[in-house]
Parts: structure tokens; C-alpha cells; sequence
């Protein structure tokens, strides 16, 4: 690759908005958001409006050329019955293949299609309705009410086993919850100035897609294993001037999980992050768990970083089961407030730690121009003594108020240059 910021730029001037006919289908003239997304379709593709106002609906479901364009003032409510997001669906629960609830937005195999406008997708879940499925008191679940152990169980044997995707068959009756917005092996895809609150699990998460933009988008659901946006073994990502105040991760990059990884084997790469605000939970920008397809070349400039209730900055995470590799990450111009933990964590111990047989390669990461206020380190990197980190650099960075010792363990051409460390 040549310069890594010409590349960034290159892959930002690529990935274009869609464009749509000025054709206009509102909601409330069909009856119902699948039959205006039918009619827009049909006519060739548009804009299908939600007025200002509250809408009631299950599962909505995207067609190539339409635009679903929420409006200012209205604000789309997502029903809290399970069956609305039936029948099953291909998708992905935790980074595994399988049919389970439809994801409450969901295109498969569509090309052009958007979400746009400055209204409320509201996913109406919280502890009496979706996250009490997680199994933990903390988000509502009660002893001797049904939870998602037993099918999650059952899901990752099946992956195991190499069981047909057809035949790992969840939704009626059982409980992983679905997604908020999915895109699934689609092509030129906007998710653009809504607001996103109360979702079941992850927010944005398109999958096997290409040219994904999303900008402008500002996400508030604190829920459990509540991603902001993560794309998943896409190619092409722009992820611009967004706000993630949310229950897990921020931003996760993900590439598969384990065998179902290696089966599907495709890698998550070209992804630009700029402009973002990243407030609460987990990582900042992570990448990882799910790296089993590999993932490389991700760009990361000019976010903020921080709040009391925020862990990590950059995030690699990733251990010898889920292996896969990492390369040629660049981060730079970070302003950070407030992390619990490290503004760089690169670690191949998290979760599982070096249990299996598929140590990961981890290369060429490089973050530059950070200016942290507060922080339990500025870096903690652990590889593995046979499989080292390679080539990371730390440099013309300031980090204030640092409460313990960096750690670096099993690295190899690790380069630290201007770099100041206070305490």
C-alpha cells in the first residue's frame, strides 16, 4: 500500500451516497411500511416516506432503489412481539450464520438502499421487553423466565458440527435476539441522520456487504450487547460524524466467528472511521472478537474518545479460537477526555486467551497523534510468545494523567517516538 491516508481518502471519494428517483410513497397511503416499500419498488425505486407522527410496525424489509426516509418529528416504533419479526430469516446472531427473527430493518441481496431523515428509530426494547433474554438480572431477566443460553449453546455446536445453515433454524419459540438494522450481502447501502434508541442487541450491522456508507447518525440504547454499528466481512465502509453512547461497543469490526468463519472465510476490509464521537460502553473502536475471516486496512481520524463510563479506545481483541488475522490499521488525531482502561489495548488473551490452535496475526498497527486527558494506561499489547504482535508504532502522542505502567509483552518491532506519558 502507499501512503495509508492517500488510501483512506481514495476508499472516502469511493464509497458514494446511493441515488433515488424523486418518486414519494408515504406510509400512511399503503397501510403499511411493506406495502410502500412494494410500491416504491415496483415503480422503479424512491423515497418512501414516515411522516412526522408514530408509526407502529414488526419487521420492515428493503427493497433495491428505495430510500426509507424518516422524517423530522417522526419516530418509528418497533413492536415488542416476537412474532412480528417472523418468519425466520438468514442472518447472523454473534457473528454465526442461521435463520432466527427478522433483524427489525432487513435487506438480503438488494442494491441501493437507504435510511435516511432526522427521525427516531425506537426499538422499544429494555427489562420488560428483548434484553432479558441476555439472562442477567441487570437488564430484567428473572430466575425461572427463559433466556439465550441453551440456544446460544446450540448454535456454536451446530457451527461446530458444520450443520447447514438451513438447517440452524431459531426465531418462534426460541431467544437470540434479532438485530436493529441489517443489511445482508447487499451492495451501495445509507443509513444516514436517524437517531437509533432502545435496541435489542446490535444496532447497525451489515454483512457481506460492500460500499456502506453511514454518517450523521447518533445511537442512545445502553442495552446488553448493544453494538453502535459493526460492519461484519464487508468490504468498502465510511463511518462518519456519528454519536455512540450505547451498551457495548461502539464501533466493532468483525470478520466471523470460529468455524463458521473459516467456513464463509471472507475478510472485513477498506473501512474509514472519522469524525465520530464515541461516549459509552466498551471499545471505542474495536476490532475483534469475531476475526476469523481476517481483517485489514482500517482507517480511524479525528474522534473523540471518552466519558465515565467508557473503557477502551482502539480495541484489538482476538485470541488462538477465534484466530484469523489483523493488519494495517492506522489511527491518528484522537482527542481523548476519559477511558476506565487503556487508550490502546491490543491483546490475543481476551476471552478465551490462548486456548486453541488458530493464533492470529496481528501486524502493522500504527496510531499517531493522540492527546489523552485520563487513562489507566496508554497501551497494553500481549501477543504470544510464538506468535508475537508485529510492527506496531506509538508515536508524537501525549498521555496525561496515566494511573499505571504501559505493558508490552511478545512484540516484536514495537516503536514508541514522541511520546509523553504523565501521571
Amino acid at each position: 500500500m502507499h501512503d495509508p491516508w492517500t488510501y483512506a481518502d481514495e476508499l472516502k471519494a469511493r464509497v458514494t451516497p446511493p441515488e433515488f428517483p424523486d418518486r414519494w410513497f408515504d406510509v400512511t397511503d399503503h397501510g403499511s411500511f411493506g406495502e410502500a416499500i412494494r410500491a416504491c419498488h415496483d415503480a422503479g425505486g424512491g423515497h418512501v416516506l414516515v411522516p412526522p407522527g408514530e408509526h407502529h410496525t414488526g419487521a420492515v424489509h428493503l427493497l433495491s432503489n428505495v430510500d426509507l426516509h424518516v422524517a423530522d418529528g417522526a419516530r418509528v416504533v418497533f413492536s415488542t412481539d416476537p412474532a412480528a419479526y417472523l418468519p425466520a430469516v438468514y442472518t447472523r446472531f454473534s457473528a454465526i450464520e442461521c435463520f432466527n427473527y427478522s433483524p427489525f430493518i432487513y435487506a438480503y441481496g438488494q442494491e441501493n438502499i437507504a435510511i435516511t431523515g432526522s427521525g427516531v428509530l425506537d426499538g422499544s426494547a429494555g427489562p420488560e421487553n428483548w434484553w432479558p433474554w441476555v439472562g442477567t438480572p441487570e437488564f430484567g431477566w428473572r430466575p425461572g423466565t427463559p433466556h439465550e443460553e441453551a440456544d446460544w449453546a446450540a448454535l456454536q455446536r451446530m457451527a461446530a458440527d458444520g450443520v447447514p445453515v438451513e438447517e440452524r433454524v431459531f426465531g418462534a419459540g426460541h431467544y437470540l435476539r434479532p438485530n436493529m438494522i441489517q443489511p445482508y450481502r447487499c451492495r451501495n447501502v445509507l443509513v444516514e441522520g436517524v437517531t437509533i434508541v432502545r435496541s435489542p442487541m446490535w444496532e447497525i450491522h451489515p454483512v457481506l456487504c460492500e460500499n456502506v456508507l453511514v454518517r450523521d447518525v447518533s445511537i442512545f440504547s445502553r442495552g446488553p450487547n448493544n453494538d453502535g454499528c459493526d460492519p461484519e466481512s464487508c468490504r468498502s465502509v465510511v463511518i462518519s460524524g456519528c454519536t455512540f453512547d450505547v451498551g457495548d461497543d461502539c464501533i466493532a469490526i468483525k470478520a466471523g466467528r470460529g468455524p463458521d468463519g473459516r467456513r464463509v472465510n471472507v475478510p472485513c476490509e477498506d473501512v474509514l472511521i472519522e469524525d465520530c464521537d464515541m461516549r459509552y460502553r466498551y471499545g471505542s473502536v474495536a476490532i475483534g472478537t469475531d476475526t476469523t475471516g481476517g481483517i485489514r486496512n482500517v482507517f480511524v481520524r479525528r474522534c473523540r474518545w471518552g466519558g465515565p463510563g467508557l473503557y477502551f479506545g482502539l480495541y484489538i481483541k482476538t485470541n488462538s479460537v477465534r484466530g484469523g488475522f489483523v493488519e494495517n490499521v492506522h489511527v491518528k488525531d484522537v482527542e481523548i477526555s476519559e477511558l476506565t482502561k487503556e487508550a490502546i489495548s491490543i491483546d490475543l488473551y481476551h476471552g478465551d486467551g490462548h486456548t486453541g490452535d488458530e493464533p492470529p496475526v496481528v501486524r502493522d498497527i500504527h496510531v499517531a497523534g493522540i492527546r489523552s486527558d485520563r487513562t489507566r494506561s496508554a497501551y497494553l499489547l500481549r501477543g504470544y510468545p510464538e506468535q508475537p504482535l508485529r510492527g506496531i508504532s506509538v508515536s508524537d502522542s501525549t498521555f496525561a494523567h496515566v494511573l499505571r505502567a504501559d505493558v508490552a509483552s511478545d512484540v516484536e518491532n514495537l516503536s514508541i517516538t514522541g511520546v509523553s506519558v504523565g501521571t
